[in-house]
Parts: structure tokens; sequence; C-alpha cells
């Protein structure tokens, strides 16, 4: 059979990938799109993985791509729900220092929301705290009205039905093999079918790095999995969480600590930690691939970074492994809770970028050429930033065809 020729391929199915597709179908209706999903639905992954929380901007480091991103994904993905009749709720979030050591970098937070256009956040005074999440027990906070929460598998799905509706195509169960590039076309390898296309974009997530070493480009990192646990508070102690709420995060990383969080459809969810997964689609505590552990462990970013903050990371595997450290966690914010009050949950699995050095990649990174873009890191916000990421990476496209 004769392979297909489209003009734009779109590699995963997540937020982004099909953000991306909608934009580029949107801008330009009488190109021949596809997106290439391996799994049986959208959105399988990190889109459907993560706390559902719709982020308001107010950690990021002004004039950063992620904090633009942020600020023109919360406004794109409101408006997207509000025409398209997807759910949200803008229910607000605390985030609160228990300690004297945690106020300066709360002030840092409070003047990053203020410079990213944040002009109602507030600070809080104890009294002011408990007025909004009455048991929790904190110094000082800040509230961000602006936060919400929101059903990203919902958005996914909604995004490329009106993608299809557009005349685009999707291919699930569709594995990228390999990558060939000739002058004119790229071609795509995938179990059952082959493909051809002008131009190529791979928003692949958690498998970024290895699609981008397919279509020739190397770079100086690799994507290294965390995995996320979450807990739910158990129904007769839902009262205890109104909304959001945050403690101080450690600035030195890119995960906000251990939180609560509503959810669209209704419980409370505590977490996630943050641990090294033993895989990349790792969702348990012992799913375990040889190959992908050992590419990690002995990567040299990660040996070196586990050097340095060892310590984190052993506190953060004991907290996987001992409900009670978990708790312990929780009690920082809401000294009521018990571990009789909780269950596990869900898990998901975060793409983080980590270089050779040692360092975290915290904002976006994309490897391209002529045909090819390769989006190797999109962090969180990424879900509350994807549709404005997907036009971003929709135009980069456009403008070298």
């Amino acid at each position: 059979m004769k392979s297909p020729v489209y003009d734009i391929l779109i590699i995963g199915a997540g937020i982004v990938g099909a953000a991306t597709a909608y934009h580029l179908i949107k801008k330009q209706p009488s190109l021949k799109i596809a997106i290439l999903e391996k799994e049986a639905s959208v959105s399988f992954h990190q889109s459907d993985r993560n706390s559902g929380v719709i982020h308001s901007g107010v950690y990021y480091e002004p004039g950063s791509a992620k904090a633009i991103n942020c600020q023109k994904g919360y406004k794109s993905l409101l408006e997207f729900c509000s025409e398209n009749d997807v759910d949200f709720d803008l229910c607000g979030k605390v985030i609160v220092a228990n300690d004297e050591s945690e106020l300066a970098t709360l002030d840092t937070i409070f003047k990053r929301g203020k410079a990213n256009g944040l002009e109602s956040i507030k600070y809080l005074d104890p009294q002011q705290i408990a007025e909004i999440e009455p048991y929790v027990k904190a110094i000082k906070g800040i509230h961000v009205p602006q936060a919400g929460i929101i059903d990203y598998l919902e958005v996914t799905q909604k995004i490329t039905e009106l993608f299809v509706r557009h005349g685009g195509e999707i291919f699930l169960l569709s594995k990228v093999l390999d990558i060939r590039q000739s002058d004119d076309l790229v071609e795509v390898i995938c179990k059952n079918q082959t493909f051809k296309s002008k131009a190529l974009v791979n928003c692949a997530g958690l498998y970024a790095d290895k699609v981008a070493e397919m279509t020739g480009m190397k770079a100086d990192f690799k994507i290294v999995p965390f995995r996320g646990e979450f807990y739910r508070l158990k129904k007769e102690k839902e009262y205890l969480v109104n909304g959001l709420i945050y403690p101080v995060p450690d600035m030195k990383f890119p995960f906000l600590g251990v939180h609560f969080t509503k959810r669209l459809r209704g419980g409370i969810e505590a977490g996630p930690n943050a641990v090294l997964s033993f895989r990349r689609e790792g969702y348990k505590h012992l799913d375990i691939h040889p190959g992908e552990l050992f590419e990690s462990v002995t990567y040299p970013g990660f040996l070196r970074l586990a050097s340095k903050f060892w310590k984190k990371g052993f506190e953060e595997m004991h907290r996987s492994f001992s409900p009670t450290a978990f708790v312990k966690s929780l009690q920082r914010l809401i000294p009521e809770i018990k571990l009789a009050d909780i269950e596990r949950s869900r898990s998901g699995v975060r793409a983080q970028a980590l270089d050779r050095q040692g360092n975290l990649i915290y904002d976006y990174f994309i490897l391209e050429n002529e045909h090819i873009t390769n989006l190797c890191n999109a962090p969180s916000p990424a879900a509350t930033s994807g549709l404005a990421i997907g036009d971003f990476l929709s135009q980069k496209v456009l403008d070298k065809m």
C-alpha cells in the first residue's frame, strides 16, 4: 500500500500535540494534517495524570517562556472552555508558610505573581487564611483567586474533536518506530503503517528525547521520569479542604510540594510527591523497565543531580513507601489530618529534561531543522499552557513552510 503524504504530522496526542494540530488546521484549513498516537486514546499519559489544576503563573520567573506561555495559556484555556462548554472552577488557592525561614520565598512568589499580571493576589495573615481554609495552620499566606481546577482529559478530547471536525486525522495505536528524512519529505515508520510528510512536530512527552534522536538531532539532555503519587481524603474528611492548599515550594526544584487539591468531579486529593520512576510510564511502585531504569541511573546528569540532592531524594522516596511520612507532610498544612483519613489514589509520571551537568531544565526546549520541530521539554504548567504552546509551535511550523 502506498504511504499517504501529509503536509504536517504531529507525534503525540497529549494536550500540547492536540493543541498544535488544532491551531494548525484553524490557521490553514487546506493543509492535510494528522496526529500519530501510540495509545488507544488521546491524553493517556501526562495530560490526564496531573493534579488537574489551572495554574495562574504565580511561581514563574517574569519574562521566562514558562511565565509568558502560562499567562497566554490561562486566558486561552478559559476562553476555549467557555466557548465549548468544558467545565472548570476557579476555586482559588492559598500558598502558606509554616516557618519564618519560608517567608523570603513567599515574598519572592508574591512579587513574581504581581509581575506576571496577577493584580488581585494578596497576602493573608493567620486569621484571613482561616477564613478561606479553616483547618489550615500557618503564619502567613498568599491568596491566588485566579487558580482553579479542570479535567484536562476532557479538554484534550474536545480539542481533538474540533481538530477532526475541521478535517484533521488521528491515528491511534500508531507507535513511531523510526524516522527517516530526505530532501523534501520526512518518513515516519509506525508498526502497521508508514507516513510521509512535509513537516513533522514531535510532542512525544515522556519519549520526546527518543523521538528527537530518531530525527537525527542530538542534544546534551535526557528525559528522566519522576513519578508523582496521590492520596485522597476519605469522604467523611473532605470538609477539611475548600479549594487548593499549597506549601511554600523549594525553588531549587520544579516541583511544588505535596498539596491538597479539590477535584472537579468531586473529592479531595493530596500529593503528589516526586520520586524517580523505574520506567518512563511506570505508574506503580514496582513498575520496572530494566533498560530505562539503567539508562536513568547511569546518566551523568542524574548522577550529578543525585550527588547534590541525595537527602531530598531520600526524603521523597521515604514518603513514597511510608504513608506515615506522607501524612506528616500533609500535617504541616492541616494538623488535624490523620493516617486513617487518607487512602492511596492514583499516580502520574512527569517528563523532566536533565542536562549532563545535572541541571534540571526548567523552561521549554526546542530542537529543529527545516522540516522537523522537536519539543524536547514542556514542563509544568504545560497543561494550563497547552493551547498557547500549541499556538506557538503551529506558527513556527507554518513560518518554516
